[in-house]
């Protein structure tokens, strides 16, 4: 079985404040930019907003106050005898936070240090999980794969290295390339946010990281969240998928002027995980020079991002990178881009006897009745046509388009000659439709 979530090593809490890696300044200036964006005043409802122990909040929160930047209001009590202090921005206070919020909108959650970030990717490294035949099979039962697939897939996905599968469309690469996703099912600490000269990276995406607790801003969890560092969402290692949209410059900083904030780019957030580039060769961008852009992070596991001031630095790069293409890798990439991916893995569509076995599948699963001298017709008269290809898409686009006709017409779910010329005619275009 995979590295379980107990393996991985969780990113400690600060316990002092030197602890939390970041400039005092900093830290003080994000906690008034979030109490005054969040009217947040009691200790507990800070410490829960910029992701701290109370302890540290609480020291904090004093500094502020010796700086006359805060001040106290009084005891409230919370729902029993127990209370508790009660702090808000003097005038000296507001002025300071919307000072800080001119220079950078950023509140909440205070950022990781990048070195202290890349010291938690080496712990919870994809290159540290290992699969097994059973967790691939598993994760992709449900697909008819070729008997030597998983063989090569194996050592491919365990070495957490690029992967490039290739061959016609239709053939399952992207199905194939969830299932990799779906087998590694441990999780991982996700930084809400990292810190790089001053400047705060956002690193955590709803849409891409799926918690695997409650992010609730709940003061009841605090003791709970601060067995680790609450800077950091434990998540299911996350997945980047994208296709003919990518572009080379979605994998650099993307700079928010208005609000003066950094966000990471897709590599970024897919670090512990998997990058899927998609139907490659369909981007704007050839992909000679798409993969051109990946050889320092694939050869020497580091990437290197610019600030707006044009200042480089250098953040790890820990994701398997699978790209998958319909076309030959010859015709689209050189010797040298081609050296640079580790493993090509050919994914060619299914003969008869699979095809038939996909077909049977899917019709048991739609409740479609197969009729032998149908399949029979649709063997011997039809694919001659187009050279007797198979594809694994043709048995679910043939019998949908039977079920809908028959939808449509009113009849019980069926297979005809008929049908399975009505189906055949919505799969092809012809060059005899084409009217010039």
């Amino acid at each position: 079985m995979n590295m379980l979530s107990t393996d991985i090593v969780a990113p400690p809490a600060p316990k002092r404040i030197e602890d939390v890696g970041l400039q005092m300044v900093m830290m003080r200036d994000i906690m008034l930019k979030t109490i005054f964006r969040k009217n947040a005043n009691k200790t507990t409802d800070i410490a829960a907003a910029i992701a701290l122990p109370v302890p540290i909040t609480q020291e904090l929160i004093d500094i502020a106050r010796g700086q006359s930047l805060l001040e106290a209001m009084g005891t409230l009590t919370s729902g029993g005898p127990a209370t508790e202090m009660s702090y808000q921005l003097t005038d000296s206070g507001k002025a300071r936070a919307l000072d800080a919020l001119a220079q950078s909108e950023y509140f909440g959650a205070m950022p990781v240090p990048l070195d202290a970030y890349s010291q938690q990717v080496k712990r919870q490294s994809i290159r540290n999980i290992q699969l097994t035949r059973n967790d691939l099979t598993g994760a992709m039962g449900h697909l008819v794969l070729p008997p030597d697939l998983v063989s090569n897939l194996g050592p491919a996905v365990t070495s957490g290295r690029s992967i490039l599968m290739y061959g016609p469309p239709g053939n399952g690469k992207s199905s194939i390339s969830n299932g990799i996703r779906d087998a590694m099912g441990d999780k991982i600490y996700i930084p809400r946010a990292i810190e790089y000269s001053g400047q705060v990276i956002t690193v955590f995406d709803p849409i891409i990281h799926s918690a695997a607790e409650s992010d609730e801003e709940d003061a009841t969890k605090l003791r709970r969240a601060n067995r680790f560092d609450n800077r950091y969402v434990l998540c299911k290692r996350p997945t980047v998928i994208t296709g003919g949209e990518l572009s080379l410059n979605m994998l650099d900083l993307v700079f928010n002027p208005t609000a003066r904030t950094y966000q990471a780019p897709l590599q970024l957030k897919s670090t512990g995980g998997i990058f899927i580039v998609d139907d490659l060769g369909r981007q704007a961008e050839p992909p000679q020079k798409l993969v051109n852009r990946w050889i320092v992070p694939l050869e020497e596991n580091r990437d290197i991002l610019a600030l707006q001031s044009g200042e480089k630095f250098e953040v790890p790069f820990d994701t398997l990178v699978i790209f998958s293409t319909n076309f030959h890798p010859n015709k689209i990439f050189d010797k040298a881009a081609l050296r640079r991916i580790f493993y090509k893995i050919k994914i060619d569509g299914p003969d008869q006897k699979g095809f038939l076995k996909i077909f049977s599948l899917v019709a048991k699963k739609k409740k479609l009745e197969l009729d032998e001298e149908s399949l029979i017709y649709l063997l011997k008269t039809k694919y001659p046509t187009i050279g007797n290809v198979y594809a694994n898409y043709q048995p679910v686009f043939l019998i949908d388009q039977m079920l809908s006709v028959c939808d449509f017409e009113g009849w019980p779910y069926k297979m005809t000659p008929e049908l399975v010329d009505r189906a055949w005619a919505n799969m092809f275009v012809t060059d005899e439709d084409i009217v010039n």
